[in-house]
């Protein structure tokens, strides 16, 4: 099978989603993209873990879970998947890199199949997706991580190829990894049944995951400022260097 209309396309598509004329946009895009970002989403998570399971050894076997869900996710894709495949990163490409809109210097390592920020972050997302059963969780993560894939998109350090197999990929380590979790939950005999509306059908608290979505909430709304705070400055910076 020939493969190269799809990486043509592939191409086509980046440059076409790929940056834009909005420092507001680049400075949003940075934010998002950062790991330590997100640092509150996951203390938040782990709260969410922490209330709502009975004993230590409950407690320790989600966080493994979702250890395991970066762990395969991310770290294959790094260790193994890029070296092996060694497709270029589109700022790093020989054919189209000085074509890349690069935000602040920003270019990734060498090679990019597949995103492992798309892996890792739709892995977590499937897997808490299925632990907890809340309709408003699941979209919020969903929707983060999505919001993940376009800053990589955006700051040209991911084909939409690389983004889609990094989708696909964490979401079957996400959906393995759950199916892990329930055969050795199974084994800890732990009787769980909840009718109160108060509860998800998995026994999470609606007011703990509450707290998810508000972390969830104010870290965006953190981005979008960090985004206006970029532009400004470039602005002003830009305007000293013109006065100069």
């Amino acid at each position: 099978m020939d493969f190269e209309p799809i990486i043509q396309f592939d191409k086509q598509l980046l440059l076409a989603l790929n940056g834009s004329d909005s420092l507001f946009l680049d400075g949003l895009a940075m934010a998002l993209t950062t790991a330590s970002t997100w640092v509150p989403l996951y203390v938040a998570l782990f709260y969410l873990v922490l209330k709502n399971n009975e004993n230590v050894r409950q407690i320790l076997l989600v966080v493994a879970c979702a250890a395991a869900c970066v762990l395969l996710a991310g770290t294959v894709d790094d260790t193994l998947v890029k070296p092996l495949v060694a497709r270029w990163r589109p700022t790093h490409d020989p054919q189209i890199g000085i074509l890349v809109d690069v935000v602040d210097g920003y270019r990734g390592g060498k090679y990019g199949f597949f995103s492992a920020h798309a892996a890792n972050t739709f892995s977590v997302a499937v897997f808490f997706c299925l632990l907890v059963r809340s309709r408003a969780l699941s979209v919020a993560l969903v929707a983060w991580s999505l919001t993940n894939c376009w800053t990589r998109v955006y700051l040209g350090v991911h084909y939409p190829g690389d983004i889609l197999c990094g989708l696909l990929w964490g979401g079957l380590v996400g959906f393995a990894v759950y199916w892990a979790y329930c055969r050795i939950y199974v084994r800890m005999k732990v009787g769980k049944g909840f009718i109160s509306s108060q509860y998800t059908s998995t026994g999470y608290q609606h007011s703990d995951i509450n707290v998810v979505l508000s972390v969830l909430a104010f870290t965006l709304v953190y981005c979008i400022f960090r985004g206006w705070i970029a532009c400004i400055t470039t602005v002003v910076i830009g305007g000293c260097l013109t006065l100069a």
